[in-house]
């Protein structure tokens, strides 16, 4: 039976479980995860927080993070600015990139999620106003939906994916883990 696991990754913690590059020595998974033989289904940037599935299946790690199995992916984005009707909708239809055109997501305005204190906390200036807003994507390229909402005028200051298919962060605590059934 594979083992799946669901890990609310902490803001600057590498997806990887060693940092043998840095003479810094960042978090990495092992500081968070006690677990043999589970490896990362795909990654989250050091500058993203929220769910990151960890399995011991390879196959199972290929059909939750290879774009070709199109498996959804939500994130909540803190962005920088009020986003305009026509911002909401070139998220919605696609946006130009330089690696191509994303292709179409669901995008929607959200209130303020209930989320974890972030540390370090988002830089807030007064007169920058922000806002939050749900994005669900199904194709995985790098830093994708930072790059399509600064495409649109509003970069992103805070970014956790929340969902990964079924699966889910709700209710588990920031750098905290839990095994789930895998299907």
């Amino acid at each position: 039976m594979t083992r799946l696991i669901l890990f609310n990754k902490p803001f600057g913690v590498l997806s990887q479980f060693t940092d043998k590059n840095s003479p810094t020595q960042r978090q990495t998974l092992s500081d968070f995860i006690d677990v043999p033989d589970v490896y990362p289904a795909g990654r989250l940037d050091r500058d993203s927080e929220g769910l990151l599935i960890l399995c011991d299946d390879g196959r199972m790690q290929a059909r939750i993070a290879d774009p070709k199995f199109k498996l959804p992916k939500t994130y909540l984005v803190q962005v920088e600015g009020e986003p305009d009707p026509a911002a909401i909708a070139g998220l919605r239809d696609g946006v130009r990139l330089k690696d191509g055109v994303t292709r179409p997501a669901l995008v929607e305005r959200i209130e303020a999620p209930d989320l974890w204190p972030r540390d370090p906390p988002i830089r807030v200036r007064k007169t920058v106003s922000d806002c939050w807003i749900k994005i669900t994507i199904r194709e995985g390229k790098n830093r994708q939906v930072r790059r399509m909402t600064a495409a649109v005028g509003h970069p992103t200051l805070r970014l956790v994916r929340w969902a990964v298919g079924d699966w889910t962060v709700d209710g588990l605590a920031q750098g905290q883990y839990t095994e789930a059934r895998g299907s």
